[in-house]
């Protein structure tokens, strides 16, 4: 292992830097904004009208309907699909809270299956055993960038009558033998929070599916459950999308497909460092399948041996910023109590929560970051000369 040498002081390395894509759309950006402002309409229009056209092609799809959040977009798909008090839903625990929420507040019950130790995506081999007569939809995550197995899924599916819906909120861009998530299930949902590889500067979602009547459906819902206005046929909520963060979201998708390069090229020199200073010695590396496009939301390690929240301390000191996703998996969260599951249930999630460290990513991390990252975790290893190898 050699040592990386850097001179002092050093500038921080952010998880995340927004501030450089504004920069560099500064002008677009702008104008969009000025745009809505002349427009006089702040709420869905045009603007709005016109993303869902753009997103909807982007992923290959007949429709697609925008709303206020990534959380809102699951809620209103679950909805649309009459799912409620006394039907089930099959999804992971290690995803976000919105993820098993969005089923609890609607009174359905959110039943969770294990993961993949490789993807941290759900174990499709284990979600035949959970289905019962109540189940009524499986909602798989696509984590961290990369498309849950889906085949197997669509198998369960049909065998068993289910609903399937995409949790595409980390995904945007990634693919599955060829085809872009959001046409994997009956419906996607994605997420356009600022973090996320097509991200707004506020919340925002989108619903996408290929089913116009859904369609129709959604958008009644997200506007009180008006068909026509001010006659309330459904019992809808409000959540409704910006014009200004669509407008801003109109100019940046015609980029993620560059950013979602960057972003695995970024990825591909993580794993060449890691292996170059014999760190995946120590440090799990994230697993590409071949079945599809990983969009690299988040580049995702593992540090076994109890060192991860060690590692990440050690980090911090260094002036370079880290995220665990996740640090509790929702099965064990206080709120999910009343499902009744026990530490244990879900042993490969409760391993994932105690190891996994998301290192800096984002498309214009530059490679002299890389190297500072890179270099604070050999310096890691080596002040911990005990530290036990990965399996």
């Amino acid at each position: 292992m050699s040592t990386l040498k850097f001179p002092t002081p050093l500038q921080p390395v952010p998880l995340f830097d927004a501030k450089l894509q504004y920069k560099g759309l500064k002008v677009h950006l702008e104008e969009a904004c000025r745009r809505v402002l002349d427009s006089g309409c702040a709420i869905g229009g045009k603007e709005v009208e016109a993303l869902e056209k753009e997103f909807a092609g982007y992923c290959g799809a007949s429709a697609a309907v925008a709303c206020a959040s990534g959380t809102d977009a699951i809620s209103l798909a679950l909805k649309c699909l009459d799912i409620g008090p006394g039907d089930e839903v099959i999804t992971t625990a290690f995803t976000f809270f919105a993820t098993a929420s969005c089923v609890a507040r609607l009174g359905a019950t959110p039943v969770f299956v294990d993961i993949e130790p490789d993807t941290f995506n759900i174990d499709t081999s284990k979600i035949a055993a959970k289905i019962t007569p109540r189940t009524k939809a499986i909602m798989p995550v696509h984590l961290y960038g990369q498309c849950a197995d889906m085949e197997p899924i669509w198998r369960l599916a049909d065998e068993h009558n289910l609903h399937v819906i995409e949790d595409a909120a980390q995904s945007t861009g990634s693919e599955y033998q060829g085809k872009r998530c959001g046409t994997l299930g009956a419906m996607a949902c994605f997420s356009f929070y600022p973090t996320k590889n097509l991200g707004a500067y506020g919340d925002g979602g989108m619903i996408v599916t290929n089913d116009r009547e859904w369609a129709r459906k959604l958008v009644c819902l997200r506007n009180h459950g008006m068909y026509q206005r001010y006659y309330h046929e459904e019992m809808g909520w409000n959540s409704r999308l910006d014009a200004i963060q669509a407008a801003m979201l109109r100019v940046k998708l015609p980029y993620v497909d560059l950013w979602n390069n960057a972003r695995s090229a970024i990825a591909s020199r993580y794993d060449s460092m890691l292996a170059e200073h014999k760190l995946d010695q120590y440090f799990v590396r994230p697993t590409v399948k071949t079945f599809g496009k990983h969009c690299f939301n988040q580049y995702v390690v593992r540090v076994p041996d109890g060192q991860r929240d060690a590692l990440r301390k050690h980090l911090a000191d260094d002036s370079i910023g880290t995220e665990i996703y996740y640090p509790l998996p929702l099965h064990q969260q206080k709120v999910f109590a009343y499902l009744g599951y026990q530490t244990g249930d879900l042993p490969v999630t409760e391993k994932a929560c105690q190891e996994v460290l998301a290192l800096p990513m984002f498309p214009e991390l530059t490679l002299e970051q890389q190297r500072r990252v890179v270099a604070s975790c050999v310096n890691f290893v080596e002040k911990h000369a005990g530290l036990r190898k990965a399996a």
